[in-house]
């Protein structure tokens, strides 16, 4: 999108404010990370800052584990505004199963809408990094990792929808308008 996401506009609010919607009172340790903590400064949420800025997504998760204040952290991305409560209470209620609870869609993790434990995956992100494995679940054979059912994924796929270029802002609005309640219809 050569922008950052977090700050497009989707029905008059900000891709992170969608998220931000669904998250709270979730949580007394709810915040971002970014490297670029101005333009969201007005959210009155503690943001945090990569340790090594522009290292890549494995590094913003190893800030996330850090700067979090219980073991158990549910990292979810900016730029998914449809993220259904129902998903993130199936994946919270799995906690403690694995040292990450994931989904898995058509055969791929998904790991940016996943719940890790930081104690156990901190230690083998930064093995993974030591070593120059830098994708997102390069150090998933160091953990316990609990793929959910995708049986139970199907009824959550909408929590998946993320925006990646202009016509996938334009589908989302497009899902938005025809909510009478400005806010998609979660089965």
């Amino acid at each position: 999108m050569r922008r950052d996401k977090a700050l497009i506009p989707l029905a008059g609010k900000r891709l992170i404010e969608h998220v931000l919607d669904h998250l709270q009172g979730m949580s007394d340790d709810l915040f971002i990370t970014t490297n670029q903590p101005g333009p969201l400064e007005d959210l009155q949420i503690r943001l945090v800052p990569d340790e090594i800025p522009g290292r890549g997504a494995l590094y913003g998760l190893r800030t996330a584990l850090q700067a979090a204040r219980y073991d158990d952290v549910l990292i979810v991305a900016c730029d998914m505004p449809f993220l259904q409560p129902g998903l993130i209470d199936h994946l919270l209620s799995l906690a403690g199963q694995a040292d990450v609870i994931i989904p898995e869609l058509d055969g791929k993790f998904e790991p940016m809408s996943a719940l890790y434990r930081a104690s156990t995956c901190l230690p083998e992100i930064d093995r993974a990094l030591k070593e120059q494995r830098y994708r997102m679940i390069s150090f998933f054979p160091g953990v316990s990792v609990l793929p959910l059912d995708p049986d139970v994924l199907d009824h959550y796929r909408l929590s998946f929808f993320n925006i990646n270029t202009p016509e996938d802002i334009q589908r989302a609005e497009d899902i938005i308008s025809k909510s009478p309640s400005q806010k998609p219809r979660f089965n």
